[in-house]
């Protein structure tokens, strides 16, 4: 269990590598509109992190997995495999569209691979594509068996979320709300889109004063249709008031220390949630690192629906459901204004339940990594720490002995006073030793990973440490 639950952990801090790079993008996107600055070269810049978010997911996730300092290799096996089972798809079925999830499974594979074969010996008629070079030719071979696999299955998956969309149509406000669950639910699969395709596109039907024939909710709220909206006015108190409430219960869960650089992070996503409608870089913070609080988030997100349904809230979008839409749309909308009121109740909901949950449930959601499992007072009290040398290089040497060499270390890094190192072996690790070496305790959570309590000057060793893994 305390295996499973580290690697998840790990998985949610690989997932913040790709989300880094949306929030500036979307901002992006949405600035440079047609309806607003209309500069489509700018906006190129944003539609190549969001067009390629799985290309990024299966890099980052493979990234976060490897186990090797130097990332250039893994990094390439990722891009490989995200590119070899999307060109498989692509014969196998035009159709599939795995998305994100596609990235993450790509990501977990090609990791694997690395790990598996990046010491790989073979024949010396063979022996350049051996060592390091050898999982990414192993991982194409995966990857088209991966495509032919998920050829033939994700279009059950798809086809199933289309017939269950057409069901919900006639459910009323009951329908709302699942779909709107449902829509938050299968982001990390990517197939929310299918589910999205029917009801923004093909449901209904309204005929224009000149005869013209219109097919779904989006499209025929556009085009004058008086009854359209009902199942996208809930998106706006999502994406408008509870995204930014998610944002702002993180911040305020986040350690002290830790608040600025969350203040930053979680401003932009809130931001770029409430103009342009994007709302990833914040789900993705959380959703693996909790899924209850992702499903916790699914269900407001339904109930949000299930309200503007009852209140017969009627708007739509074209870009999304933010406050430009809002304000563009506001006029042809029916009872818009009560977005407002609603989308504050949904505020608070969403922020004190969120900050409830992290703080009661101790999750490690944004800036609060550093002492979860150990608590905010003893990273208080080891901010006062000291080493007794000040010879970094000389600790690094002398601990990286003492953890059975560079070969037995798989993974170091360092937080706030922490030098946190996983390694292959812990039969030939001595502990004894470290400790002589004048550090303030040695902490061991699971069975192949070890915490050396530093103090602030962890910074420092750590910079030596991973000299000497460079070596």
């Amino acid at each position: 269990m305390s295996s499973l639950k580290a690697n998840v952990q790990k998985l949610g801090r690989a997932m913040l590598l790709p989300v880094a790079a949306m929030p500036l993008a979307g901002l992006i996107m949405r600035l440079s509109a047609d309806d607003m600055l209309n500069i489509p070269v700018i906006g190129a810049a944003g539609n190549a992190v969001f067009g390629n978010l799985d290309i990024l997911f299966a890099i980052g996730v493979t990234i976060g997995f490897a186990k090797t300092k130097d990332k250039g290799i893994p990094a390439l096996t990722g891009f490989l495999a995200i590119a070899t089972l999307k060109k498989g798809l692509e014969i196998m079925n035009p159709a599939v569209n795995m998305g994100i999830f596609g990235g993450i499974i790509s990501g977990l594979i090609a990791a694997w691979t690395y790990n598996r074969f990046k010491e790989q010996k073979l024949p010396m008629v063979f022996s350049y594509f051996a060592g390091e070079k050898f999982p990414l030719t192993m991982v194409m071979i995966l990857q088209t068996v991966t495509s032919v696999v998920f050829g033939f299955l994700w279009p059950f998956a798809q086809a199933g979320i289309d017939s269950f969309a057409r069901l919900l149509v006639n459910m009323g406000a009951l329908g709302v709300g699942i779909f709107m669950f449902l829509n938050r639910l299968l982001i990390p699969f990517g197939l929310h889109h299918v589910l999205n395709t029917y009801v923004y596109y093909d449901l209904g039907s309204y005929t224009s004063p000149s005869g013209e024939v219109f097919r779904g909710e989006m499209t025929r709220f556009i085009n004058g249709d008086p009854q359209a909206g009902l199942f996208l006015s809930g998106f706006f108190v999502i994406m408008m008031f509870g995204v930014p409430a998610i944002c702002f219960a993180i911040y305020r869960a986040a350690f002290k220390e830790n608040k600025e650089m969350v203040k930053g992070i979680m401003g932009s996503g809130a931001a770029t949630s409430f103009i342009s409608n994007i709302t990833e870089p914040v789900e993705f913070s959380f959703m693996f690192l909790s899924p209850m609080l992702y499903v916790v988030h699914a269900l407001f997100a339904g109930l949000a629906g299930i309200v503007c349904y009852l209140l017969n809230i009627r708007i739509g979008f074209t870009f999304g459901a933010c406050i430009v839409d809002y304000l563009i749309n506001f006029r042809i909308a029916t009872n818009a204004i009560l977005i407002i009121p609603v989308g504050i109740v949904f505020f608070a909901l969403y922020y004190f339940t969120f900050y409830y949950l992290i703080k009661k449930c101790n999750i490690q959601t944004l800036g609060r990594e550093a002492a979860t499992e150990y608590g905010i007072e003893a990273v208080e009290e080891e901010k006062e720490l000291g080493l007794a040398s000040k010879n970094y290089e000389y600790m690094a040497k002398k601990m990286l002995q003492a953890f059975g060499g560079k070969e037995n270390v798989s993974d170091a890094f360092s937080c706030n006073t922490r030098l946190r190192v996983e390694v292959e072996n812990p039969t030939i690790v001595d502990e004894q030793r470290i400790k002589q070496l004048g550090v303030s305790g040695v902490i061991k959570p699971t069975e192949k990973n070890y915490q050396i309590i530093i103090g602030l000057e962890v910074t420092y060793v750590m910079a030596e440490f991973n000299k000497l893994l460079e070596q």
